[in-house]
């Protein structure tokens, strides 16, 4: 019996799963079929069991016919398995003759496949016609057979090829339409023709071509190939196939001529992508010896090719060529131009310089030297990308490997093109990796080699495909376009990458980015892909919202979530662990094939991928929201369009080429560029009112200060000191060094002198520190921040250097005590909230909690009961979401408000990233109409809210650590379980805060975060009396929110070293565990502890849900014994905490946003590989401490450390108290940092700054995050 209930669930899972099909039986009841017909209705009923009938799955129809057809129950008829069984049983046989089997086919063509009867045939649902024939028929078969096949098939006549030719010119190649002709992308138009055309195509062929469209004409034998050959942009564009069922014979054909079109350079140049390009600086290294005199001219003509794509200008690219054979000269250097005018006219003169030997290496160290340095142009220091081209035709007289790596060590990227008479090997090693070394025979083929530049760079591929019902007839052109894509691949695992994603509703990995290392296997893969079609929701209510709201006749399919999509390859595939190599600066792409607008939002996911530097091209087809297809791209112009997926091949060239030039922009960012770049300027009163509180002042600087990662190329940080006037300690460029600038801090005296002019002081910070000559790296979009101390009221105007400083986007705190002016630093600071405030400043380090209270992003979701039983109370239940919103601080980045009403089933009135004004959202709420409906379901709501509001995709910003509120209003009992739901929204950190009337308090009470967290009043009109007191208590909410749950939440690992190395330091290191977590404060919603331990191989002796108290974690401590082994594999046990202890099932509350730190103990250098477990632990934002000794490899300590400076070293384990402090105060100012990968780096624009300050954190958001942490 059990075995029997499991397959009947299956089937149910099954059929649940399964697309929906519209399904025509169409059975013989003329007389000869009178003894059968029991067995065929038998047929019927078995077949229904096996569908899964629904209105919005599959429909049935039964049509029976003898000398005439007559419909026993449409498509639309029954919409429940129960009904069709029960009609289908009590079907009588017709009887009658003759048998017309062509009159029933028509009849089904006519009457049933249509609309009004059900049909869904032109939503893409599969149409199929089961016929059950038990005779010759007496009329024909043949025309109404193939009238049901060719369903869909546009038809008519005459053709007219002429007007079709100047609708696409008129209606087609438009800016309106999506046309970019005016930006210089190439146009093309592909024509299949099947015949000669009835109207003159002359002139509308002709006006194509005067716009530039490059006309392809394919026909077949019964086309006109004169005609055709007109139509065509050149003659030899128009192709011919018998049949067109020929036509993938000429696929190749096409792309060839596609690619040797006069203006395909263009499709290659980059002029379309240089609003994105980010800045770089381009060195020529040419052979000018005695050898490559004659392929001189094809070298300069290469240069000035490639130098036409680049942005050039003082700003952007930058650009030098050196030539050289027993030395090198510079022609000119990255400073000497700042226009591509003056250096194509340079290039176009350069004389072959002649020499010999070739010394290849002298040249590579003379471009080190003396071209790549600041002084001759380079923004090396400043993360651009630095590249180097170089040409050689000869193998080199001299040694090339020393300053080859004295180059790669710098970070440039080399580009080794050589001929047949260079050597190769040489060539590779120059190279910066051998893949980036090319070949032509001689230099006069180098215009073929842009392909191979492709090639060349290794790249990251994910296809994220439309698998929903919608592109069901479409998939098997989308899945032959993917293989095609890969087909011109360089696949390997040091080389390309490919991953592949399908999605509908939900998503599924066909394979990672590092499943397959071999182009055969990719391509067998993808050959098998299946369609997913949709997939139904999962509760009761869920459906029935589906059921009233999506699968509706204007909506038509299930929902579509292309938003919850792509957050799904940014957060499950673009990560080290299933094969995404960012971190190592090889470029993302995503390729995104997509049938339709999507169901959900994809703003806030596009942009999350665009921040990792993920390169989006989205294809869609005439289905597809194009406008939403340009925001999720990269750039809107790799938003790619066909009609339909079958005209995929039209843009794959268009795609690849798309690919080639945009890699060459982003390829291999210095790590630099990676790292989070902060300009920090303190400002400090020296007037003679803070004589006594100027250590303190002085003291809170040095703490700062060592919270940051200073160096060049990260944070700088400069300090002024004021009274009267102002005076520069020390500029952002003075020192590059953190013990530099603390040294100079510790020696800082009080200036002294009055009056207090902080006015001045400001315009002085604007005039002369936060300058590019003082070292201020404000035009390079790095965020500057001022912080000020102040200790009493300036005596000068402060409201204009202010106003000055913000529109330059410096970013102001304001920190005072009683003696100062709070309203001055109020209007000083960047918003008053900014402005935090001590009795005196010896009270600085006192200041965490009132930054606590300067949070001011909150994300509210506000759930309302609107069933029969609160109309009354309704209009008091909407003014009271408005009063709340009033109190609120309404913005993109500041608070988010959406609202949900709910009764039986949820309606979200708008979510989180809906309304960006108050304005909007108070109109919205003011509008708000009661639904009713009963019973009342609270648990399916706050599931729902769970699932589909509190996300990313509808404007969550949980992940980024912003407080996420929900308010329930509820009139009534719940008719369903809200313990689950209610548990749900609370594990995931959400502060929930309820309302309740008579008859539903004790539930509410039990739904919100604690009891105190609810309120009741006798009915809903009694909630202004309520309104002042709920409000009051948010802010007593936020602090306890974040006091509880982002200050005092830590989960901390240790993973200790307990191979045979080891063996006399274990106990120390035991005891050193012990001594750690007796500063922690160990409970199940406080501090979490692990211990894992390894050698060879990984063990965990308890995870962090193991226990919940102090005493037992320190008496498993103290029991622990050296386990023993060797080698010492430090990666695998890396990927083993990643893999198996960071994670919800064994306690981590990452997803939370509490803080994951892991403490490594570490006694030798690591036999296996750390570098991608490392790397992988830091993308989850684990805080990795590594201490090590004397016998530690320091390197690898610092690689596997969060950062350098979180490694930490002792002579001997027997000394780690010594340094036990030092971690305590590391762990105290964590340093949550978002590394992003965005290849150009857009200037911080102040209204997009969003800031959340949580236990001394700074997080700064403006298109990427920065972050800074103070210890105070």
């Amino acid at each position: 019996c059990k075995g029997h209930n499991h397959d009947t669930n299956s089937k149910t899972n099954n059929s649940s799963q399964a697309p929906r099909r519209d399904v025509v039986f169409l059975l013989d009841g003329s007389d000869d079929t009178r003894s059968g017909f029991p067995a065929m209705r038998d047929f019927v009923q078995r077949v229904v069991e096996t569908l899964g009938v629904d209105e919005n799955k599959d429909r049935v129809a039964v049509v029976q016919y003898s000398r005439d057809p007559a419909a026993q129950f449409y498509l639309n008829t029954y919409t429940t398995k129960g009904e069709i069984l029960n009609t289908v049983r009590g079907l009588r046989h017709k009887g009658g003759r003759p048998l017309n089997t062509g009159a029933a086919l028509q009849y089904v063509r006519d009457n049933v496949l249509t609309a009004s009867s059900g049909s869904r045939r032109t939503e893409g649902v599969p149409q199929l016609l089961i016929l059950l024939s038990g005779g010759r028929s007496f009329d024909n078969v043949d025309t109404p057979a193939s009238a049901l096949k060719e369903l869909g098939h546009k038809g008519g006549r005459p053709l007219n090829t002429g007007a079709a030719l100047q609708y696409v010119r008129d209606n087609v190649f438009i800016a309106s339409s999506g046309s970019r002709r005016l930006e210089g992308v190439p146009q093309i138009l592909i024509l299949l023709n099947g015949g000669r055309s009835f109207d003159n195509v002359d002139t509308p062929a002709s006006a194509l071509k005067e716009l530039g469209v490059l006309v392809f004409g394919i026909g077949t034998r019964s086309s006109d190939s004169r005609e055709l050959q007109k139509i065509s942009y050149d003659p030899s564009y128009a192709l011919s196939v018998s049949e067109f069922t020929d036509l993938p014979n000429v696929q190749q054909q096409l792309l060839s001529a596609m690619t040797l079109s006069p203006m395909h350079t263009l499709t290659l140049s980059l002029n379309g992508f240089e609003s994105q390009a980010p800045r770089r600086d381009v060195v020529f290294l040419l052979d000018g010896s005695d050898d490559t005199r004659s392929g001189f001219p094809a070298m300069r003509d290469f240069v000035q090719r490639v130098v036409e794509t680049l942005g050039v200008d003082e700003n952007k690219d930058r650009v030098a060529v050196v030539q050289y054979s027993r030395d090198p000269a510079a022609q000119f250097y990255l400073n000497t131009y700042t226009t591509k005018g003056e250096i194509l006219n340079t290039v176009r003169g350069l004389r072959h310089k002649g020499g010999r030997p070739l010394n290849t290496g002298a040249a590579l160290q003379y471009v080190r030297d003396n071209v790549l340095t600041a002084s001759s142009g380079s923004r090396r220091t400043e993360g651009v990308p630095q590249l180097l081209i170089l040409l050689s035709g000869g193998r080199s007289f001299d040694n090339v490997d020393t300053p080859a790596s004295a180059l790669k060590e710098l970070g440039v990227l080399i580009f080794g093109i050589g001929t047949r008479s260079s050597d190769s090997r040489e060539l590779q090693r120059i190279s910066h990796d051998p893949s980036y070394a090319l070949s032509v025979s001689d230099f006069t083929d180098l215009p073929n080699i842009q392909q191979q530049l492709l090639s060349s760079v290794e790249k990251d591929v994910v296809f994220l495909v439309d698998g929903s019902d919608g592109t069901r007839n479409g998939f098997p052109a989308m899945r032959d376009f993917v293989q095609r894509v890969v087909g011109k691949l360089n696949v390997g695992g040091d080389k390309d990458r490919v991953s592949v994603v399908q999605y509908g509703r939900d998503q599924e990995v066909h394979f990672y980015l590092n499943t397959y290392t071999t182009k055969e296997d990719i391509l067998n893969t993808v050959r098998s892909l299946r369609h997913r079609g949709g997939r139904p929701l999962n509760t009761g209510a869920a459906l029935q919202y589906v059921r009233d709201n999506v699968l509706t006749a204007s909506s038509g399919r299930r929902p579509l979530n292309t938003g919850a999509a792509l957050q799904y390859v940014r957060d499950n595939v673009f990560i080290a662990s299933s094969g995404s190599r960012r971190l190592e600066g090889v470029p993302q792409i995503l390729i995104l094939l997509n049938g339709g607008r999507s169901f959900d939002n994809v703003d806030t996911p596009a942009s999350a991928l665009k921040e990792l530097g993920v390169l989006v091209f989205g294809i869609g087809t005439r289905s597809s929201d194009s406008r939403e297809l340009q925001k999720i791209s990269y750039d809107p112009s790799y938003a790619l369009s066909v009609s339909e997926f079958t005209d995929l091949p039209n843009v794959q060239q268009q795609l690849l080429s798309a690919m080639s030039t945009v890699i060459v922009k982003v390829t291999t960012m210095t790590p630099t560029s990676q790292a989070p770049r902060r300009d920090v300027v303190f400002l400090l009163d020296g007037s003679d009112g803070t004589r006594s509180g100027f250590p303190a002042m002085r003291d809170f600087v040095q703490r700062v200060v060592e919270t940051l990662g200073v160096d060049e190329n990260k944070d700088r940080v400069a300090v002024v000191q004021y009274s009267r006037d102002p005076a520069a300690q020390f500029y952002l460029n003075t020192y590059t060094t953190k013990g530099e600038i603390l040294n100079t801090v510790r020696g800082l005296r009080h200036k002294g002198g009055r009056p207090l002019n902080t006015g001045a002081a400001l315009q002085y910070v604007r005039d002369n520190v936060l300058t590019a000559s003082s070292g201020s790296r404000r035009t390079e979009g790095v965020p500057q921040l001022l912080i000020l101390l102040s200790g009493g009221r300036s005596f000068d105007n402060v409201d204009t250097p202010a106003s000055a400083l913000k529109e330059l986007g410096v970013l102001i705190f304001g920190i005072g005590t009683r003696s100062s002016d709070s309203r001055e630093l109020q209007r000083i600071s960047h918003d008053p909230s900014y402005a935090l405030s001590v009795s005196d400043f010896t009270d600085l380090p006192n200041i965490q909690q009132q930054l606590l209270s300067s949070v001011e992003s909150v994300d509210v979701v506000f759930l309302v009961d609107g069933s029969d039983g609160t109309r009354n109370g309704f209009p008091a239940m909407r003014d009271f979401v408005q009063r709340v919103v009033g109190k609120l601080n309404v913005g993109g980045d500041k608070d988010r408000v959406s609202v949900v009403q709910y009764g039986r089933d949820q309606e979200v009135h708008f979510y989180l990233n809906t309304y960006t004004t108050k304005e909007d959202i108070l109109n919205t709420v003011r509008s708000l109409r009661h639904r009713g409906g009963r019973p009342l379901n609270t648990g399916a709501a706050l599931q729902y809210v769970r699932d589909n509001v509190l996300t990313a995709s509808s404007g969550s910003r949980s992940q980024e650590g912003v407080p996420q509120m929900l308010i329930l209003l509820s009139g009534g009992r719940s008719s369903d379980n809200v313990d689950i739901p209610a548990s749900a929204l609370k594990d995931s950190g959400v502060l929930i805060f309820g309302i309740g009337t008579r008859n539903s308090s004790r539930e509410v009470q039990g739904i919100a975060t604690d009891p105190s967290f609810s309120q009741s009043v006798s009915e809903f009109t009694d909630l202004p009396s309520v309104q002042e007191h709920n409000v009051n208590i948010f802010s007593v909410l936020f602090l306890k929110l974040l006091v509880d749950q982002s200050i005092a939440r830590k989960d901390v690992v240790f993973l200790l070293d307990g191979s045979d190395g080891t063996r006399n330091g274990f106990p120390a290191m035991r005891d050193f565990v012990q001594r750690v977590v007796e500063k922690l404060t160990v409970e199940e919603n406080r501090d979490r502890v692990s211990v894992v331990q390894y050698s060879r191989e990984s063990e965990a002796h308890f995870y962090l849900n193991t226990y919940t108290t102090k005493e037992d974690v320190v008496d498993t401590v103290r029991g622990l014994r050296h386990k023993g082994g060797r080698p010492l594999n430090t990666g695998a046990a890396l990927q083993y905490v990643r893999d198996n202890v960071f994670i919800a099932s064994s306690g981590s509350r990452r997803l939370e946003g509490v803080p994951q730190i892991l403490i490594l103990l570490n006694g030798g250098r690591s036999f296996d590989n750390v570098d991608t477990p490392a790397s992988a632990l830091k993308e989850l934002g684990v805080l990795v401490f590594g201490i090590g000794t004397r016998s530690s490899d320091s390197r690898e300590l610092q690689k596997i450390s969060y950062d350098p400076s979180y490694a930490l070293s002792v002579s001997e384990f027997t000394d780690l108290p010594n340094v036990q402090q030092q971690l305590l105060s590391a762990m105290s100012t964590v340093i949550v940092k978002v590394t992003t990968m965005t290849p150009t780096v857009k200037p911080t624009i102040l209204g997009k700054i969003n800031m959340v300050l949580i236990s001394s954190i700074f997080t700064l958001t403006s298109g990427f995050e920065y972050l800074i942490a103070l210890t105070f």
